[in-house]
């Protein structure tokens, strides 16, 4: 990297290398903190700033086990134990924290389509989904990423920001979408796309709540953030990553009749390529 003139790296940190069995009870992995001392040391002595990530979808199967893991509200606090020790160990000298890379991979994937782990989805979404629901779990993962987001950002900003001068923010995907004709349902339908995709975390990050679209089309599917946990959430960062990767274009889609609700369906736009 040195040698390719770069400045800066960004890697993620494992949370089971550092805890185990991901809790805080369950002790810290020396060993694990001795490699990402490491790594961090060598990256300085080349010139290379450390970018961190906390979270990159590997959630800890302790975690998954005990509580069922981003479907219970226990793991925000989890999370924000795994943070402080990263924050404490590695603080002074990373700068830059990104608590979570694309959410909305992690919870799409890995709530609705069933692909990536816990591979959960409605058992009618694919044949080897066993367990989940495809119309309700993303939004609750989601929605507890997003409190865990602002627990470990409120933990950094109060207690180290002041003595390590870093910053602390999150990454979010995002397509592009375009309308694909001229039609008002398919511009109204290129707007819903991008507040179910971006909006479904910059909106309560920026403004404290979600997308009116959202709210309205998911319904009691959708958890709400009490007035506590809005001011919170809102403004929780000093950077905003985004990592987009291609375009699609937008149409109107029929609204489900309800029986077989989807995170894929309830933006109710038809997205191709």
């Amino acid at each position: 990297m040195k040698d390719m003139g770069m400045d800066a790296y960004r890697f993620s940190i494992s949370w089971t290398r550092i805890l185990p069995d991901g809790t805080l009870k369950g002790g810290v992995n020396r060993e694990g903190i001795k490699y990402y001392n490491n790594l961090i040391d060598e990256l300085l002595s080349k010139g290379v700033q450390p970018f961190v990530t906390l979270f990159h979808w590997d959630s800890p199967q302790g975690l998954e086990d005990k509580y069922g893991g981003f479907l219970s509200p226990n793991i925000i606090n989890d999370y924000k134990d795994y943070a402080e020790v990263c924050f404490r160990e590695f603080g002074d000298r990373v700068k830059h924290w990104i608590t979570f890379n694309e959410p909305w991979s992690f919870c799409v994937t890995g709530y609705e389509r069933g692909v990536f782990a816990p591979g959960r989805c409605s058992p009618w979404e694919k044949a080897n989904c066993s367990a989940g629901d495809s119309g309700r779990e993303p939004y609750t993962a989601a929605h507890h990423q997003i409190l865990a987001h602002a627990a470990a950002a409120r933990l950094y900003k109060q207690k180290y920001k002041a003595v390590q001068k870093g910053k602390i923010g999150i990454s979010l995907v995002s397509n592009w979408f375009t309308p694909l004709s001229r039609s008002k349902s398919s511009v109204i339908a290129t707007r819903r796309a991008i507040e179910f995709m971006l909006g479904w975390f910059l909106d309560p990050l920026a403004r404290g709540d979600y997308p009116g679209s959202m709210k309205e089309l998911v319904g009691n599917r959708l958890p709400r953030f009490t007035k506590k946990q809005s001011k919170l959430v809102k403004g929780s960062f000093d950077f905003i990553g985004i990592n987009y990767y291609t375009t699609n274009y937008a149409d109107s889609l029929p609204l489900s009749n309800g029986l077989r609700n989807s995170y894929s369906t309830d933006a109710q736009a038809n997205l191709t390529a």
